[in-house]
This record gives C-alpha cells, sequence and structure tokens, in this order.
C-alpha cells in the first residue's frame, strides 16, 4: 500500500496567491497552481480501469425525514449532500485546497480574485437527460445564499453580482476581498430550477428529491429506516470528465439505518452490511474475529492519513452563564480523567487531541508562541486567555480512577470562580448548585460509555449532572437552536482552513441557528486571525495565521477533548476494493464510496 505523503510541492502550493492574468484554467488552487496538468486522466487516489458494477451497503446511527441537504429543515443523511449533487468543480483530496472542473469545463479569475467566472461543459445534463444552464447555476446560488442551509449564506453575503457572459459562462464578482471565494463559488450544488418553480425550497422533505447531475440518483427510501441511491447508466460524465474517471464505480450505494451502534455491528456481522467503520480500538483488536473474518470473506483495512485532529468531545454552550468563566470550563476539562477513560476504553490507548490542528503542520507547537505566530497574537492580546501566547498544555491526570491530583486541582479552579464545595456540592454565593444537562443522541454507546466515566468524577468535585438522551430528530432540532449546556461535539478540520472558521466559531455564526458554533464563542481574536489567514500572501504567514488560530480555540476551553486516531478501521466485504494510492487525508469525504469498486 502506498500513500502521498504531505510532500514539499504539496505546501508549496501556499506559497503565494496566482498573480497571473485572466485566463481560463482546467483548476484552480488557493495558492499557487494546481498539481495535475489539463490533461491528467485522473485523480491520483482514483483507478480509472475500476470495473463498474456491484453494491455497497453502509449503516448509519438515528434517522432521517428529508432529502434535502441544503436547507436547514429536517434531518438528512449527511452522505447526500456528497454523493447525490454535483458542483461546478471538484477538490482533490491529494491537494491540501486545489479543485478542478465537473460541471464546469474552465474556471478564470481576475488577478486579484474580485471575480470568477465559470464555463459549462456543453455535454453536462441533469439526471433527467435536460442540459444544465448558466440559469439553473444562477438560480442555485441566488436560492442557496438566501434561503439555503446557513452554511451557504455568508458567502453569499461578499457576492456584489452574478451574471451570466455567455450561453454557457456565468461571473461571479466580490464586494470583499477573499482570495477563497473563487474556490467556494466553484463547490456549491447545482440544482434543476424548473424543478422548483411554484414550489417552496426551503421548505421541502421528503415530498421532493431534488433532481441533480451527479452520477447517483435517489432510487427508493423508506423515511428513517433506508435510502438507496443507484448509479446513472445515462451519467452524462462519463468519458467526458477527467475528474470522475474512477470514481462513481458501484451500481448502488444503500444506507441502512439503526437505532443503536450495537444493532449496526450486529447486522454488519449477520451480513445485512457489508461495511463497518469501527472507531472503537478495543473492539476493533477483539469483536472482529467472527467467522466471516476468519474466513477471509470480510477483510480488515487499515486506511493512514495526514489530515489534522480536528475537534472531538465535549463541547460547552458558552451562551449559559454558567460556562462564561474560563476557569469553569478549565475545571472541566480539568475533571476529565483522560488517561483512565482513554484505557478503558480503548485498551491500547489513543493519542490525545492537543489542538485543533494537531496532527497536522498547521498544529500550534508546544511552549511560547515565538515569531509571527506571537506577532499575530500580539495584535489581538487584549482578546486571549492565559495560555495563548505563553503556551497552553491540556491538563493531565495521573492514571488511576480517582484522579485526586486533578481532582483537587478542579476544585480550586471552581472555587476561584465563585463556587464553594459544600456538603459534596458545588454551589454560588446565593446557595444555587452547580447544575447542568449533557444532551446525547439516542445509540451512541461509546459516547455513552465516555459520558459515564466522566459524570462520575464531575460528582467527585460536587458538580449536578443530568444526562439526557434524544433520537436524531430531536437532538439535531435542539442543536440547530444552541438548546444545550454540554453536548458530544465532532468538527473535522481539513490542511486548508478558510471561509468555513467563520461558520465554526464565528462571531455572525454564535448567533445564527443551524451554525456550527456550537461553543458560542464571540471572539474578536479568532475574527482578526481567520482575516489575516483568509489574507495572507505567502505561505509562511499562512501557517502562522492558523497556528495562531489554534492557540486561540484550545486556551478558550471551550471542548473536553477525547483522542483522535492517525487511521481509519475499515471491515467490509473482499469484494470490495479500493486504489492502491491513497488520498492524504485518506478515509474522508471523496473516499469510501467514492472511489471504491467491486470485483468478484
Amino acid at each position: 500500500m502506498r500513500m502521498n505523503f504531505f510532500r514539499a510541492a504539496s505546501l508549496a502550493a501556499l506559497c503565494t496567491a496566482s498573480t497571473a492574468g485572466a485566463e481560463p484554467q482546467h483548476g484552480i488552487a488557493m495558492y499557487g497552481a494546481p498539481q495535475l496538468p489539463p490533461d491528467f486522466v485522473s485523480l491520483p487516489y482514483a483507478n480509472p480501469n475500476a470495473p463498474k458494477g456491484g453494491a455497497i451497503v453502509q449503516g448509519e446511527v438515528g434517522s432521517f425525514d428529508s432529502l434535502n441537504p441544503h436547507i436547514l429543515k429536517g434531518n438528512v443523511p449527511w452522505q447526500l449532500r456528497f454523493l447525490a449533487h454535483e458542483s461546478l468543480m471538484g477538490r482533490s483530496y491529494d491537494e491540501p485546497f486545489t479543485l478542478y472542473g465537473i460541471l464546469a469545463e474552465s474556471v478564470e479569475t481576475a488577478p486579484d480574485r474580485s471575480w470568477v467566472e465559470f464555463t459549462l461543459r456543453p455535454e453536462a445534463r441533469f439526471s433527467d437527460g435536460t442540459p444544465v444552464t448558466v440559469k439553473d447555476v444562477i438560480w442555485s446560488y441566488e436560492t442557496l445564499g438566501t434561503v439555503g442551509h446557513p452554511r451557504y449564506l455568508g458567502s453569499w453575503e461578499k457576492v456584489e453580482s452574478i451574471e451570466a457572459t455567455g450561453e454557457r459562462a456565468v461571473r461571479i464578482t466580490f464586494n470583499t476581498a477573499d482570495d477563497e471565494l473563487a474556490l467556494i463559488m466553484g463547490m456549491r450544488p447545482i440544482l434543476k430550477k424548473a424543478q422548483w418553480e411554484g414550489r417552496d425550497f426551503a421548505e421541502s422533505g421528503i415530498d421532493q428529491i431534488p433532481i441533480s447531475s451527479a452520477p447517483y440518483v435517489i432510487s427508493d427510501f423508506d423515511p428513517g429506516r433506508y435510502v438507496v441511491l443507484t448509479r446513472n447508466p445515462d451519467y452524462w460524465g462519463d468519458g467526458v470528465v477527467p475528474f470522475m474517471n474512477g470514481q462513481a464505480n458501484l451500481d448502488e450505494i444503500r444506507m441502512e439505518f439503526f437505532s443503536d451502534g450495537t444493532a449496526m455491528f450486529e447486522a454488519f456481522k449477520g451480513g445485512l452490511l457489508n461495511t463497518m467503520r469501527e472507531t472503537n480500538v478495543q473492539k476493533w483488536d477483539t469483536q472482529y474475529d467472527f467467522p466471516a473474518v476468519q474466513s477471509g470473506d470480510v477483510v480488515k483495512s487499515i486506511i493512514p492519513h495526514q489530515r489534522p485532529s480536528g475537534i472531538q468531545g465535549l463541547v460547552m454552550n458558552t451562551r449559559r452563564p454558567l460556562f462564561e468563566d474560563w476557569r469553569v470550563r478549565e475545571a472541566l476539562i480539568t475533571a476529565f480523567n483522560f488517561d483512565f477513560i482513554n484505557q478503558t476504553i480503548n485498551g491500547d490507548p489513543q493519542p490525545r487531541i492537543t489542538s485543533y490542528f494537531s496532527n497536522s503542520i498547521l498544529g500550534m507547537e508546544p511552549g511560547p508562541a515565538t515569531g509571527r505566530v506571537r506577532e499575530f497574537l500580539e495584535d489581538v492580546q487584549p482578546h486571549l486567555l492565559p495560555g495563548a501566547i505563553e503556551g497552553y498544555e491540556l491538563p493531565g491526570g495521573d492514571g488511576t480512577e480517582r484522579n485526586r491530583r486533578a481532582i483537587r486541582r478542579a476544585i480550586g479552579l471552581m472555587e476561584e470562580a465563585g463556587w464553594t464545595l459544600t456538603d459534596g456540592v458545588l454551589r454560588d454565593d446565593a446557595g444555587e448548585p452547580f447544575a447542568f444537562e449533557i444532551l446525547l443522541q439516542t445509540g451512541a454507546t461509546e459516547t455513552q460509555q465516555v459520558v459515564d466515566l466522566y459524570v462520575s468524577a464531575l460528582e467527585r468535585i460536587g458538580a449536578q449532572v443530568n444526562v439526557t438522551t434524544a433520537d436524531s430528530a430531536q437532538f439535531k432540532e435542539r442543536t440547530n437552536v444552541f438548546d444545550f449546556d454540554m453536548t458530544w461535539y465532532i468538527r473535522g478540520l481539513s490542511l486548508s482552513p478558510g471561509n468555513e472558521q467563520r461558520l465554526y466559531w464565528g462571531v455572525d455564526a454564535a448567533g445564527t441557528d443551524g451554525s456550527r458554533n456550537w461553543m458560542g464563542v464571540e471572539s474578536p481574536a479568532i475574527e482578526a486571525l481567520v482575516d489575516r489567514l483568509l489574507t495572507s500572501e505567502s505561505r509562511d504567514d499562512y501557517i502562522a495565521a492558523v497556528r495562531a488560530l489554534d492557540r486561540v480555540l484550545i486556551s478558550g476551553r471551550y471542548v473536553v477533548p477525547i483522542w483522535h486516531a492517525p487511521i481509519s478501521r475499515l471491515a467490509h466485504a473482499k469484494e470490495l476494493k479500493y486504489p492502491e494510492t491513497l488520498p492524504m487525508y485518506g478515509d474522508w469525504i471523496g473516499f469510501q464510496p467514492d472511489v471504491w469498486w467491486y470485483e468478484e
């Protein structure tokens, strides 16, 4: 097995913004030029000779009540956003931030990227056989930017105009200096305008299946139980789009939904599912020895990657007065007995998430900030919490179940924040107890185990904790409006952070229902550092801005982090194959089932 490691050439793509004159190109990079030439055959991690056919059957815990992933309303199978829709350009997961044409045969930008122009391929067709037109593109952008999911709204505010400049060409002009906007606009899903005439796009659910130009169409579904995607035999891009060569090889993608992880695993062992992604190391080592594995009918694959760890754990909602004080948040992180919980859950301990971009070149370096990172932080020093400049490390424990030293420190921090431990209960000056709710999604077995161990520690510092479970629809409804104190939180991060950082922890996102800023952080320092990374003119400044942002986020103490895996563990039917060359991102969006195939 061979993997494209984060070569110097990859990071060289983070050198300086392109200053070439406007001229149509086959691809576009955030910095520098795309690595693949105009006549490339396929992405490096796709097999252009892969056979077509077969099926993959995946499992998901939860439910769904909508098939439209582009609006806030409803609970949608997350894969539909990527598998059932197509955009003007597609992202290569072997380069930090580079797009190549799909619906668009070319992309052109102004030297200062104040506008971007896309030219549609003449062959582009929707699944019903009708052509994809500039009118469809303009309608899609305007609709998503005004009544679509909140992830589309912020970028649309930076658009001055969108207009047809030819029969197959559309130009988008920006009102804000932001080099990434040209790429963001290339990744918007394109929908069929005529389908939605006289219908309320923002209120759609399972009554309308959005028509797209993607290789797969939704052919069958039962709300809350399963969704079936079938490969369109007349897909317009076959043999036309190099980006798609070696992708969409499977005839059918079926998603089965289960009430909990245990039921899903049993379905895999019984043969109802033919692929399973395992996140529990102990389970991988001890329970994947059933007959199908022993006979070789099920294969266990390890997929390495080089992407950032992201952040995963229990997020504290700072909109709640209880979590406003950073010392309270530090106390709750200190009380989390990481070493003991890691050993108990995983058996073979996994590496700790030490910061949001850890495990990558973009992650903060240990110790005090230096160089450009320090300069950037000193510019926003009044808005920083302790540890951002001088260095911050997550509090450790002694490895024992009682973890006495950490518990004493946590209680001390709570006392500094105005909470006194009396008769085993933390109380404020008014005598009110320190009490909060942890919201979890029903069926999240491993998450529940982590929380049960954590709650025992919280009780030892005098906190009163109520754990509530909600089904997937209720969980989404509550988190959309930030109706929680603490909840389980996962935010994957890329090697090319940009405008999406505002969606994750921006000031505007903190007050926008459905945004990803679950912690409710409103930090001028974060705003300024995101501005810096978006306007960096050199590779060094870009990396320094991200490392500075990383320091502000981790020292903000918004999440009780757990562990991350530098590898993915996939068990699957022996007939399911993947290319020998792996993408830099490993098992991530765009890998399974995108470049997999079925071979007897």
